[in-house]
């Protein structure tokens, strides 16, 4: 299986890819990142893509070195603003508006890849029982893509990650998309799912996107290979036994779909399941593979 963002996503498009680097519009704005999976030639010039690019992202001296690969500058080559904003909609009926702005670790705000689980997790908590709002808890939550979305269909959201200064990015997404209700909590992800097992805390929903590396906000240390089935064996204990979904997002690079699935597996015993990739495919139809999923109901 292998999902893309909706060809007809007004606000994004993958113009580019090759030589290690993504030419990508957001909005009005184009952006030239590196992209190390993009190991082909681009089709357009270097001409063209200095022509297009507002702005491109040069890596800094951390690039290459475990949980500091993304650092770096951003250069202008065009006047364009520090923040702004685009919108995602879906034909279900899902409407975001998403805030972007430049980050020192090439980020902007929002995975153009992960609209497929946007519009997943919109479904599923769409179709729970009218006079039932399905409790979702999504870990490392980010700027909350995913929990508006949960948001959107009538979910009860408790969205969480480390970074307070993304929790408030998530928060102004929320408002701007014109919600409410959202729960946040700046907090290590382990530790909050091992407290909602204590307390006894069911979820119908959980959206799990980890890094290869972190930090809590108290300093606490997130290693993927080392921490992911940790977590994945207590979430199992958080999630309702029947009428329940799970939403896992896998970055790290050497991470492949059969494996993503088969540690859910162990993780969660047999439970219906897909998994595949998140891709983005750009004009000239070569294929970004960014993201494995795995998906889960039970």
């Amino acid at each position: 299986m292998i999902e893309y963002p909706d060809a007809n996503w007004k606000d994004y498009e993958l113009l580019d890819s090759g030589n290690g680097e993504k030419l990508e519009r957001f909005g009005r704005f184009v952006l030239r990142r590196p992209e190390p999976k993009a190991l082909w030639t681009p089709e357009m010039s270097e001409k063209e893509w200095n022509r297009l690019t507002h702005t491109s992202f040069t890596p800094g001296a951390g690039f290459g070195k475990a949980g500091k690969e993304d650092s770096g500058t951003w250069n202008r080559l065009k006047k364009m603003d520090d923040q702004w904003h685009i919108e995602y909609s879906n034909p279900e009926g899902l409407r975001m508006d998403l805030r972007l702005g430049l980050t020192s670790f090439k980020h902007v705000g929002v995975f153009p890849e992960q609209a497929p689980n946007w519009n997943y997790i919109y479904r599923e908590c769409s179709n729970f029982r009218t006079d039932i709002s399905p409790r979702v808890l999504n870990l490392f939550a980010y700027t909350g893509g995913a929990s508006l979305a949960a948001r959107a269909a009538g979910a009860e959201v408790t969205h969480l990650d480390s970074v307070r200064q993304v929790v408030t990015w998530a928060r102004g997404n929320m408002e701007n998309s014109g919600l409410d209700g959202i729960r946040w909590i700046v907090e290590d992800a382990m530790k909050f799912a091992k407290r909602e097992e204590r307390r006894g805390n069911l979820y119908q929903g959980i959206i799990l996107d980890p890094p290869a590396y972190g930090h809590g906000p108290d300093g606490e240390k997130w290693k993927l290979d080392e921490c992911l089935f940790e977590l994945l064996c207590t979430v199992n204990r958080i999630l309702a036994p029947e009428n329940a979904f799970l939403v896992l997002n896998l970055y790290s690079n050497g991470y492949t779909s059969a494996l993503g699935e088969t540690i859910v597996r162990q993780a969660f015993g047999a439970s219906q399941m897909e998994s595949g990739e998140l891709a983005l495919k750009d004009k000239y139809g070569k294929v970004l593979p960014l993201s494995v999923v795995v998906r889960m109901k039970r």
